[in-house]
């Protein structure tokens, strides 16, 4: 039997599976660099703008921003329902006045 290295680090390199998507293979690069980022951090080898960056998305204005952000697509997805729902209100009253018109006996071919 032969003698054995000293165990040393082997880099374990990870096998990610390919994206099916642009978003999903977005995600994946997006998903390495913050593994790399917290890596660095970890270590102490984080450059300044690493680090800036991270600090950054703790501070409260930042918070606050996306905070705002979220109630702001709340109040877009609220709007687009609300006149979805007018023109549903629209097309029933429409049938209505159809109907009506249709058992009173008149034509209604002129619409």
């Amino acid at each position: 039997m032969g003698k054995t290295k000293a165990s040393q680090p082997q880099k374990t390199v990870r096998k990610i599976r390919p994206a099916l998507s642009p978003e999903a293979r977005e995600n994946q690069l997006v998903s390495l660099a913050v593994d790399l980022a917290e890596k660095q951090l970890m270590e102490g080898t984080a450059s300044s703008q690493v680090i800036t960056h991270y600090l950054k998305l703790g501070s409260t204005k930042e918070k606050l921003e996306r905070e705002k952000l979220e109630k702001e697509n709340e109040l877009l997805r609220a709007r687009t329902e609300a006149l979805q729902s007018a023109q549903r209100v629209e097309e029933l009253y429409t049938n209505a006045l159809n109907a009506m018109r249709t058992y009173s006996g008149k034509d209604n071919s002129d619409d």
